[in-house]
């Protein structure tokens, strides 16, 4: 995969060809301001198409590692923590126009470039099979996580308001049904072996043979999420998904950090002048250290060795909560209420106090995936550039989820095992490359082979040993911090199944509902007169056959 740095300055062109032209033909057919799709370079429709989807992922996978407890989330009221704003972006990148995030250059959305790419292709001296197939792919992906975030989505109207300026939503299923069928599209066009005739492939470098692995495992993740054994395995027996780390799908960042910024988003966050800007969740956290999980070193910097209320005095200026009684539902049920030893300073979920000026002693993000700092027990500061300056990566599709999701649809616990065995393997490696950005660091302080050989050895044991609920929250907390990162899946898990149980429950005893969907996008609501918003965050995407809200999920 690529650095961000050759594709960034090729946003800003596109940016400057779709958007604007000089003319003094006041006669025009077609808008000064926006270029028809015969008039447009295909390399750079692919660029913004990709573009737009790797912002999706983020936006997406910060709402649900929220959700899961893998990040904290501000706030003691599902309803109003998650406005219908809050996917105005995401819809609108994936349809029409929005920002693409790095940059901004490009602000047209996934479907009405895949529309001009497939109008550039009906020229029979032009072969842009490549760029459709990539297009269809990553249209067919977004179509899938509109459903399981909203529970439906736009299709059969969608790309035509000359004939339906107000499109209606089409169901969940429907809208599954429709993805697979471009998949089968973007697949055929692969197969074809198109010529990439200069595209830019931020993801895959062009190669074809990871495009069609990456189509097979967006085809897993819809059939493991609808729980079709049959199709799953169909797959699976044709051994051409991606079940190698060397094929992962993910998003790589850069370093650079003006004009522009093209740093992984929670390390320009948090590698400040003035410290770091995230809080981490206490849930992870705690969780990672009582299991002397070999990833926490990456994941996690700690600017100082100790956490007030833990193993250091109660604060009332830096952590406030450390001197407060914990509410009832979490003295019953023995959580951790506001702070975990050992310098993970942290927030646990739903709390909503102030912000007090800890910047430099809140945990910020590390090595992996932020390229931040990795930890080596020397309790620095964050700053611009330290580390590995932000060069990090959004996880989307990686071997170690695969394994994860074939556990999920294994017939036996021993397979199971097997397959979590699998996924550890594969994610604490990856996971650990990643200490190399951080050149400065003292990696003495690194995980041994023996340390994770032991680690894994012992969750496997552990999870052998345990039955009913137990045994399902050790494979859910290990598929939860495994995510870490790339959490977009969590959320989808979380509904399927309720676990783990083990997550902390909201700050607030009474937080409403636990979301099943969010709100549909305000602005389509606003300027789509057949769709009227919902009223509640209770309504269940069609996978999502478990009881109603509030009483499921039961960690709420």
């Amino acid at each position: 995969m690529k650095n961000l740095f050759k594709y960034i300055s090729i946003v800003f062109i596109a940016g400057a060809l779709l958007n604007s032209c000089e003319t003094t033909d006041l006669d025009l057919r077609v808008s000064p301001n926006d270029l028809a799709s015969d008039q447009a370079d295909p390399n750079l429709l692919l660029t913004s198409v990709q573009l737009a989807y790797g912002t999706n992922q983020q936006a997406l996978s910060d709402i649900s590692a929220e959700l899961t407890r893998i990040d904290y989330m501000f706030g003691r009221n599902y309803f109003n923590n998650y406005p219908g704003s809050d996917l105005n972006g995401t819809w609108g990148r994936t349809y029409s126009s929005n920002g693409n995030g790095v940059g901004d250059g490009v602000s047209i959305g996934i479907l009405t470039n895949l529309q001009n790419l497939e109008a550039l292709n009906e020229d029979p001296e032009v072969d842009l099979g490549f760029h459709v197939a990539v297009a269809k792919t990553l249209y067919a992906h977004s179509l899938i996580q509109l459903v399981d975030f909203v529970g439906a989505a736009a299709f059969s109207e969608a790309g035509n308001p000359a004939e339906f300026p107000a499109p209606n939503l089409d169901s969940g299923e429907e809208v599954y049904a429709a993805a697979l069928g471009l998949l089968d599209e973007a697949e055929s066009l692969f197969a074809a072996d198109p010529n990439t005739i200069g595209a830019v492939d931020i993801f895959y470098n062009e190669d074809i043979s990871k495009w069609e692995k990456l189509v097979n495992t967006i085809r897993l993740k819809a059939y493991y999420t609808t729980g079709n054994v049959a199709a799953f395995n169909q797959v699976i027996a044709g051994n051409n998904f991606i079940s190698d780390p060397a094929d992962d799908f993910f998003l790589q960042y850069g370093t650079s950090e003006l004009q522009p910024d093209n740093r992984h988003p929670d390390f320009a966050a948090d590698y400040t002048p003035s410290g770091a800007n995230i809080y981490q969740s206490n849930w992870i956290m705690e969780l990672m250290l009582n299991n002397d999980d070999p990833r926490i070193r990456y994941y996690f910097y700690r600017q100082v060795d100790a956490t007030p209320g833990a193993d250091a005095p109660p604060s009332e200026e830096d952590l406030a909560c450390s001197l407060a009684v914990p509410p009832q539902h979490y003295i019953d049920g023995g959580f951790t209420y506001c702070s975990v030893p050992n310098g993970y300073w942290g927030r646990s979920h739903g709390n909503n106090e102030g912000t007090p000026p800890d910047n430099f002693k809140r945990a910020a993000v590390g090595v992996y995936p932020a390229g931040g700092r990795f930890d080596d027990s020397s309790f620095g500061e964050v700053g611009l550039g330290l580390g590995g300056g932000g060069a990090g990566i959004e996880p989307i599709f990686m071997s170690s989820y695969v394994d994860f999701w074939r556990g999920m649809m294994a017939s036996s616990d021993a397979d199971r095992a097997n397959f979590m065995r699998s996924g550890l393997v594969k994610s604490i490696a990856t996971v650990q490359t990643f200490g190399a950005l951080d050149s400065g660091a003292d990696q003495t302080t690194a995980p041994t082979p023996d340390d994770v050989s032991d680690y894994i050895d012992g969750i496997v044991a552990d999870f052998n040993a345990a039955t009913g609920d137990a045994k399902e929250n050790i494979y859910a907390e290990q598929y939860f911090t495994t995510l870490y990162g790339g959490a977009t899946e969590a959320w989808v898990y979380y509904r399927l199944t309720g676990f783990p149980t083990t997550l902390l429950p909201n700050w607030e005893a009474q937080p409403g509902p636990f979301p099943r969907t969010l709100l549909y996008p305000q602005n389509e609501v606003v300027t789509n007169a057949g769709l009227t918003q919902k009223e509640t965050l209770t309504e269940q995407v069609f996978w999502d056959t478990n009881p109603a809200s509030p009483t499921f999920p039961p960690a709420n």
